[in-house]
């Protein structure tokens, strides 16, 4: 999910998924079958010069609630379908995140991994408003009347429609079973894609898929204590550090000398002048260790920042003594955050307006975050390393009045999707990293017997969509596994409803 609003907001809309048997899984012990049947690679990254994709548009409405605004736009999407030999063979349909689909795409390896095995074809498509499918081309950030349509419920009917018409038109889909996938905002429309359509998408695969981090469904501080957990794991002294630098740079930047000495020290591509520009870099750092928690990945990858294998622990090793004096704190904290911005040794200077890549689209997120996609986070400076700050929902309308001239109805992804009270849905998968800072907000705990809850305890954010991987945990080779084998369940199930046999008077 994207990240960085600004310092008033910062913990508000912080960084950014065998059969019948079982449905709560903490995988961790029984050995897969999975390397034996798939390929593994030991960098992921190079395997997105195989990626092999058709890119299209489709014509969809701008507003498909109302009617006075009959206007289309061009969706983009993209189809591979090197692996579909027969007709009605099932469609793995990606539901697209807040940016560029080809970035997901690349990213997405678990869906080309077991693409030959399922004999699928692969549709992953753009989110409205994101990359290249634009409702009002370059006008569609420029006015909030523009951005009204930029809703989950809108993305939702995008998906439904366009997912209609590819069984209308492509040949040979018309009995085609879908199965939606998607990992962290994209995992949450694949559930809701699933509740919302149930005869649309047979089945979802939620990976890292927070849809309860909403008011009143978790506690508000679960997100950072996660992350402080994955630290504190990772290294003796680590989290108790980063937690004693808030200080540290208070006390150093309090003068003007010691702005001009953090500038130099941290090689900041913009020095520090005032007490403003000092918070501003602990906004940045706060939001680099929320996301090196997302990405802390069992080898080198490129999700985020370029990184090395179990980037945390790296980390780590700069920052084992919380009691250096805050000079010598801080520089242990300048060779941390280089892990995560200067891993390849070519960043000249670092850059505090810019945490992740430039494919996720920021303000389209935060207008989500400013009106339906409310998610209380906050902290206590005890059980997890941030300073403490309170949930303060007032402040933070106030502060997305101030943005975008709206208010955010911070109950209404509740009252549309259900909460807690989604017992009556099915086919469902909820995979949840356990170093994944918004499993907090994820489904953990088993519901029902066809809403199925996998748990990855050595998994990152949505670790299960990426490509196997020799250096996978055997957790997550096992998720991916078990994660199939409901997929061929859903598939045959619905081969089977559409047997001449199940129609018979």
């Amino acid at each position: 999910m994207a990240s960085h609003f600004n310092a008033v907001i910062r913990l508000n809309v912080t960084s950014f998924l065998a059969v019948g048997l079982i449905s709560f899984h903490v995988i961790s012990a029984f050995k897969s079958p999975l390397l034996s049947r798939r390929g593994v690679v030991s960098n992921p990254e190079t395997r997105t010069n195989l990626i092999n994709y058709k890119t299209y548009y489709f014509e969809q409405k701008i507003d498909h609630f109302g009617f006075v605004e009959d206007a289309t736009f061009k969706q983009r999407y993209l189809v591979a379908d090197q692996h579909r030999h027969k007709d009605g063979s099932p469609i793995l349909f990606y539901t697209g995140n807040e940016g560029d689909i080809t970035w997901f795409c690349n990213n997405t390896g678990f869906m080309w991994d077991v693409a030959e095995e399922l004999g699928a074809m692969l549709v992953f498509a753009e989110h409205r408003y994101y990359g290249e499918s634009l409702p009002f081309g370059d006008q569609s950030y420029s006015d909030p009347k523009y951005l009204n349509y930029l809703t989950s419920e809108q993305a939702l009917a995008d998906f439904a429609v366009l997912i209609e018409e590819l069984k209308k038109t492509v040949p040979g889909a018309q009995q085609s079973p879908v199965i939606a996938l998607g990992g962290s905002y994209g995992g949450m429309l694949a559930a809701w894609l699933r509740m919302k359509y149930p005869h649309v998408v047979v089945g979802a695969l939620a990976s890292s898929a927070p849809i309860w981090q909403f008011p009143g469904l978790v506690p508000c501080g679960v997100f950072y204590k996660i992350v402080t957990d994955d630290f504190s794991k990772s290294g003796s002294g680590c989290s108790e550090s980063i937690r004693r630098s808030w200080k540290a740079i208070d006390n150093v930047t309090s003068t003007e000398e010691g702005l001009q000495w953090l500038s130099s020290e941290f090689r900041l591509c913009t020095p520090l002048k005032n007490k403003e520009d000092a918070m501003a870099v602990k906004s940045w750092l706060q939001e680099t260790w929320v996301n090196l928690a997302m990405v802390d990945y069992p080898y080198e990858a490129n999700f985020l920042q370029p990184l090395p294998a179990w980037p945390i622990k790296v980390v780590c090793q700069y920052l084992k003594d919380p009691s250096l004096p805050d000079t010598a704190l801080l520089q242990g904290i300048f060779q941390a955050v280089n892990v995560y911005y200067n891993h390849t040794g070519n960043t000249q200077c670092l850059n505090t307006s810019q945490t992740a890549t430039g494919n996720l689209g920021y303000i389209g997120w935060y207008y989500q975050a400013c009106t339906e996609m409310v998610m209380p986070m906050c902290s206590d400076g005890v059980n997890d390393m941030f300073e403490a700050q309170m949930w303060d929902f007032q402040a933070f309308s106030d502060e997305c009045y101030g943005q975008f001239g709206v208010r955010p109805r911070a109950d209404w992804a509740i009252t549309v999707y259900g909460g807690k009270n989604i017992s009556s849905h099915s086919n469902i998968i909820f995979s949840n990293g356990g170093l994944d800072p918004w499993s907090g907000g994820g489904v953990t705990q088993k519901i029902s017997g066809s809403l199925v809850v996998i748990m990855i305890p050595e998994g990152a954010h949505h670790l299960d969509l990426r490509y196997n991987n020799a250096y996978d945990p055997q957790s997550v080779l096992n998720a991916r596994d078990l994660e199939v084998q409901y997929m061929k369940k859903w598939i045959k199930e619905a081969a089977d409803s559409k047997s001449p046999s199940n129609h018979l008077p």
